[in-house]
């Protein structure tokens, strides 16, 4: 027969559970960061070539006007910061020579008409793209001025591509979360 001389003392229960609760609390912050990180990659898709750095923003059908409200109610937070996105030059008659808008069709809510959305953009040879051009843009956000302050993305590649087979986006959802960078 074999006999254990078992002692248990509380310090080292404690110490005990104290470590695993330790452990535990180190795999939750890792989980949380991984998917903190993960979600950043949520607004960025492989389909654009822009540019390969992380740093730059792409804008999809999906999230563009999600965005474009985001930046126009915060724009202090976006100031600096560079999207990549495709639309067509819309212009109205009060822009500077060197302005035009980057815009898509907007579908309202459960009906057959749209509006016209888009950031203000600016570009020395503006007067080189028609109206209704479709074109890819990689720029840096800015504050502009039409009719009070409001983004202004300062173009620093510009191509033309073709019109997509869908060109309406959605109009913006509530279940879009506010962050302070739009990756």
């Amino acid at each position: 027969m074999f006999v254990f001389n078992v002692k248990v003392s509380r310090t080292k229960i404690f110490k005990w559970i104290l470590g695993i609760m330790a452990i535990f609390c180190v795999a939750l912050a890792g989980a949380g960061i991984f998917k903190m990180y993960s979600s950043n990659q949520e607004f960025e898709t492989s389909g654009f070539d822009c540019m390969p750095s992380g740093e730059v923003a792409y804008l999809t059908d999906e999230n563009y006007t999600n965005i474009l409200k985001e930046v126009h109610e915060n724009l202090d937070t976006y100031v600096g910061q560079k999207i990549c996105y495709t639309g067509y030059v819309y212009r109205v008659p009060d822009l500077e020579n060197n302005q035009f808008i980057l815009a898509r069709d907007m579908k309202l809510d459960n009906s057959n008409q749209t509006v016209i959305v888009g950031f203000l953009c600016s570009l020395q040879n503006a007067a080189d793209y028609p109206e209704y051009t479709w074109i890819k843009i990689t720029g840096t956000i800015e504050k502009g001025n039409y009719l009070g302050e409001i983004p202004c993305v300062n173009i620093s590649e510009i191509e033309k591509t073709e019109q997509p087979q869908n060109c309406i986006v959605p109009a913006p959802n509530e279940k879009f979360i506010q962050t302070s960078v739009i990756y």
